[in-house]
């Protein structure tokens, strides 16, 4: 009877003491470690260590734990065989942190597709003989090439969301294809009042920095178009105005020192374009002009 009044009180210390952390911490993470082996979860703890403690619970204490504590919004979260993280690291640093410690592992009668899963045509290692009518009843098209069988076809063997067959997890094993993912599933993690979701922490930076550099370059268009000055958009707009007005210049015949040049290349090509079509144009200067022409030089 003492014995398991002390594993009570044990019990219930452990649940206030931890409580106390989820009030204490600024940053919590519940996470869901079904299906994932021993060794994978010993992976993640050495990937966290030194900036996350990793806690495997009870569901049970989880619940009553989270549930009397002040971040009990995060209750509906703790699910399947649940964990807890507390951290300072940023949510989104942390989830990237998880999402690379996964690995893939091979399916197993029951599992769920978590992607659809496709067979590529090709060789494969596999010798000939009772192999090809397992792949046949996977609906693969097979024939023997260089005394190996090779899949003739691409094929998608399970969708997402489907159950993996008995039959289909040989295959994919024959075969060599790990398309069930196992690490730490985390559910949901809380800073300062927010709760971020697997969905909105699982970002495609590539993506997002895309979409700021597309942004960036329409915010600029936006200022010229609309004549709004910034910072960054004058120097596009002297150069736009400046190229504006030379053109203006050019087709009015407006001379400037900026664009002699150019109207000279025009003449010169507007001459040549009349020769062409009515023949050589002489130039005959008069005796006035050539004195002319000289006196300005001796000045």
């Amino acid at each position: 009877m003492v014995g398991r009044e002390s594993v009570s009180q044990a019990k219930i210390e452990q649940t206030l003491d931890l409580t106390k952390n989820i009030n204490e911490k600024k940053i919590i993470a519940i996470f869901d470690v079904t299906g994932m082996p021993a060794a994978a979860l010993q992976k993640i703890k050495y990937e966290l260590y030194g900036t996350a403690d990793l806690k495997s619970v009870k569901k049970s204490m989880l619940l009553k734990a989270v549930d009397a504590s002040e971040k009990n919004s995060l209750k509906e979260y703790v699910v399947g065989q649940p964990g807890i993280i507390f951290t300072t690291m940023n949510p989104f640093k942390l989830y990237k942190v998880i999402q690379k410690s996964k690995t893939n592992v091979t399916a197993k009668a029951g599992d769920i597709a978590p992607n659809d899963i496709e067979v590529k045509a090709g060789p494969t290692e596999l010798m000939p003989g009772p192999a090809i009518s397992t792949l046949s009843k996977a609906g693969l098209q097979s024939k023997v090439e260089g005394g190996k069988i090779a899949v003739l076809k691409d094929k998608v063997v399970a969708k997402a969301g489907d159950k993996i067959t008995a039959e289909l997890a040989s295959v994919l094993s024959m075969l060599k294809i790990e398309p069930m993912e196992v690490g730490l599933n985390l559910k949901a993690v809380y800073e300062d009042g927010v709760i971020y979701t697997s969905d909105i922490l699982s970002i495609d930076e590539e993506q997002v920095l895309n979409d700021m550099v597309s942004g960036y370059h329409r915010a600029i268009n936006l200022s010229i178009e609309s004549g709004f000055i910034t910072k960054e958009a004058v120097p596009i707009m002297i150069t736009k105005a400046f190229n504006e007005a030379r053109s203006l210049a050019l087709e009015a015949g407006i001379v400037s020192k900026d664009i002699i040049g150019e109207i000279l290349a025009k003449a010169v090509a507007e001459m040549k374009s009349v020769e062409d079509k009515v023949g050589p144009i002489k130039v005959e200067e008069t005796k006035e002009e050539v004195v002319s022409e000289n006196t300005e030089v001796k000045e």
